[in-house]
């Protein structure tokens, strides 16, 4: 996500109060939060209401966007990752292994079963859909991190060549365009989370974050089901 604050179309405008057009930076900023955060983009209100606009829409590219606006001359190519939070890891995937983020909802274990991973079925809009734990699959420590943020956790939709799976995580921070170059190729002195599963690591917003490799972990989830 850019750091300008977010347009409503009328109808999102109706159904989301937007504040920071009325008492915010971008209105008469006669909001009492403006003491503590100064800009609007800092305020917990703004940030819930951004992870609320994300969930609306597929984590595709649109099509009348030509190819080329993906590609800065100045720093070269870039990609589109959505970037997550499992516990106290920041992770990374392309959107083109994701259909959509969506809101948590109730996860039903499945009795006898011994797949890796797999932690049970949640509806997805009237059909059940398998569950996975990519903190299990990564061996990593899923235990809730303390933030004074408010925080929401989220259920990603990950595509397989059979049909969709739901990763649960912990936070979603957005989609960001990140320039190749900005990812580092794992060498032999780096150990970053989940190793066999990782394309690379990158820095930002002063986080470490693993750039996970989709094909392995769809791999990993399609033998787990089979």
């Amino acid at each position: 996500m850019s750091d300008s604050l977010l347009p409503l179309s009328d109808v999102e405008r109706d159904a989301i109060d937007d504040c920071w057009n009325r008492i915010g930076v971008q209105g008469d900023k006669s909001c009492e939060r403006l003491v503590k955060h100064i800009h609007c983009r800092n305020c917990e209100v703004h940030a819930e209401l951004a992870t609320r606009l994300l969930d609306r829409f597929a984590l595709q590219r649109d099509d009348s966007q030509p190819e080329e606006q993906w590609v800065e001359q100045d720093s070269g190519e870039r990609r589109s990752l959505l970037l997550f939070r499992l516990g106290d890891a920041w992770l990374a995937l392309p959107t083109r292994a994701l259909s959509e983020v969506a809101p948590s909802t109730p996860i039903h274990s499945l009795p006898h079963q011994r797949s890796v991973g797999l932690i049970g079925v949640t509806n997805v809009r009237g059909a059940l859909v398998a569950c996975f734990s990519l903190a299990e699959m990564l061996g990593l420590d899923a235990g809730q991190v303390v933030s004074e943020r408010r925080v929401v956790p989220r259920m990603l939709i990950f595509n397989l060549a059979d049909g969709p799976v739901v990763i649960p995580v912990d936070e979603v921070d957005g989609i960001e365009a990140i320039g190749v170059g900005q990812i580092v190729q794992l060498g032999t002195g780096s150990v970053p989370v989940g190793r066999r599963f990782a394309a690379g690591v990158l820095q930002w917003k002063d986080r470490s974050v693993t750039l996970l490799d989709e094909q392995i972990v769809q791999q990993t989830i399609a033998r787990s089901l089979g």
